[in-house]
C-alpha cells in the first residue's frame, strides 16, 4: 500500500528568508500552505495574507451571549420571581446588576474563546498529524524556518512544487506523507473478556468495601466509642436531657466577669490597673476614634457626627465628668448608661481601660493648669504661654 503524500516542507535558516518566502508562496498563488518558526515572527501574518482570524466573532457572540443571559436571569429573579425592593430601589436596578453583567460577559467570552480555539480552529484532539514527530517539526521548533505546502492546494504539482522550494533556495526539502492508521478491533473476545473481568473485580471491590470492610475493626472504633447522638434521649440523667447546662457560678477558664454589670451607679468600682504609658495612649486613642468619638466627638466635645440621629451626648469635659473616678468611666463603656449601650462585646478590657487613659488626656489638655504649662515648657524648651 503506497503512502499518501501530506505535502512537501522545506527548511530555511533566518527569520528574513521565512519571510521573503512567505510572500513569494503567496504571490505564487498557493493557498494551502504553513509557517512555522520557533517563536512569533513580526509581519508574517502580512506576508502570507492572511485574512483576520474569525475567532473574535466566537469571542463577540458569547460576550453578548452572558450580558443577556446575566441580565435576563437577573431581571427575572428580581421583577418577576421573587420581586424585592432593596433599599428603595426598583425592582430592575440596572446599576446595580453592572458588575454581574459584566463578570458573566467576562466569562463566557474568555471560555468561548478558549474552546473554539482549541476545538474548531486547532481541531482537538488531533494528535495523529502528519507533521508530528518528523526531523521538519524537530528543526522548526528548535531553530529554524519552515514552510510546508500541501497536497490539497489546487495548484498543487509535485514536479512543480519541487521546482518552485528549489528556487527559493532551502536549507532541505522533505516530503511528508500521512502516517498509516493502526486500527484495533474492539468485539476481539480477549478484549470483552477483559472488560468483563475488570468490570466484576471493580464492583466487588467497591461492594465489599463499602458495605463489609467499613464495618469491621478498626474502622468501627469510633462508632462504638461512647457518646451521645444529637436529638437522642440520655438515660445517664434523670431529665433524659444529654447537654447539660452549667452549674451555677461556673466561670470560663481566662474569662473574669465583670461584677457590677447591671448596676447604673455602683458604689464601688474597679481601680484602674494600667499606667499610661506611650502604647497604652496610642491604643486608647484608636479604640476612641472608632467607638467613642462617633457619638462624643473626635476630642470628647459632645460635637456628635450622629447630632439630629440620637439625644446629643454629653461633653466629657465637664466637671460631672471630670470628676468621674476611671473605674466609672470603665464602668459606663462596659455596662452601657441611657442610650449608650454596653461596649463590653466589642472592646477588650485592655482597650477600656486605655480609652479611659485616653480620655484623661483628653480632658488634661482641655482643662490645663498654669503648673501643666511650666512642666511642657521645661520638657519642650518652648516658651508655650507666650
Amino acid at each position: 500500500m503506497s503512502k499518501k503524500l501530506f505535502g512537501y516542507a522545506a527548511l530555511f535558516k533566518t527569520p528574513d528568508e521565512i519571510i521573503e518566502v512567505a510572500k513569494k508562496t503567496a504571490a505564487a498563488g498557493y493557498h494551502k500552505y504553513d509557517i512555522h518558526s520557533p517563536y512569533p515572527v513580526h509581519g508574517i501574518e502580512r506576508a502570507m495574507k492572511l485574512k483576520p482570524s474569525k475567532l473574535g466573532f466566537i469571542t463577540l457572540v458569547f460576550g453578548l451571549t452572558g450580558s443577556a443571559i446575566a441580565l435576563l436571569l437577573m431581571y427575572w429573579t428580581m421583577s418577576v420571581d421573587y420581586p424585592m425592593i432593596i433599599g428603595g430601589k426598583p425592582f430592575f436596578a440596572l446599576p446595580a446588576f453592572v458588575p454581574i453583567t459584566f463578570e458573566l460577559t467576562v466569562l463566557l467570552a474568555t471560555l468561548a474563546t478558549v474552546i473554539g480555539m482549541i476545538t474548531f480552529f486547532f481541531r482537538f484532539p488531533e494528535n495523529d498529524h502528519p507533521l508530528h514527530d518528523t526531523e521538519y517539526m524537530k528543526k522548526v521548533s528548535c531553530d529554524h524556518y519552515g514552510l510546508v505546502i500541501e497536497a490539497k492546494d489546487k495548484l498543487f504539482d509535485e514536479a512543480k512544487v519541487r521546482e518552485f522550494l528549489n528556487s527559493l533556495k532551502p536549507i532541505s526539502i522533505e516530503e511528508i506523507y500521512y502516517s498509516e492508521k493502526e486500527i484495533y478491533p474492539v468485539l476481539e473476545p480477549k478484549f470483552v473478556t477483559f472488560l468483563i473481568l475488570i468490570a466484576v473485580v471493580t464492583s466487588g471491590a467497591t461492594y465489599f468495601a463499602l458495605n463489609k470492610l467499613l464495618y469491621m475493626q478498626p474502622f468501627t472504633w469510633m462508632m462504638d466509642q461512647p457518646k451521645l447522638n444529637p436529638q437522642t434521649p440520655s438515660a445517664l440523667f434523670a431529665d433524659g436531657f444529654g447537654m447539660r447546662v452549667p452549674v451555677q457560678g461556673t466561670v470560663a477558664r481566662g474569662y473574669l466577669p465583670y461584677p457590677y454589670m447591671g448596676q447604673n451607679n455602683p458604689t464601688e468600682v474597679l481601680q484602674n490597673p494600667y499606667l499610661p504609658t506611650k502604647e497604652n495612649l496610642k491604643l486608647g486613642e484608636q479604640k476612641f476614634l472608632t467607638f467613642c468619638s462617633p457619638c462624643h466627638g473626635n476630642f470628647g466635645d459632645g460635637d456628635s457626627r450622629l447630632r439630629g440621629q440620637f439625644p446629643n451626648p454629653p461633653s466629657l469635659h465637664s466637671t460631672r465628668a471630670r470628676e468621674f473616678s476611671d473605674g466609672m468611666i470603665y464602668h459606663i463603656i462596659t455596662n452601657g448608661q441611657n442610650v449608650m449601650p454596653s461596649y463590653a462585646s466589642q472592646i477588650t478590657r485592655e482597650e477600656r481601660w486605655a480609652i479611659v487613659n485616653y480620655i484623661r488626656v483628653l480632658q488634661r489638655a482641655k482643662n490645663a493648669k498654669s503648673s501643666d504649662l511650666q512642666v511642657v515648657n521645661k520638657e519642650t524648651g518652648n516658651n508655650a504661654s507666650n
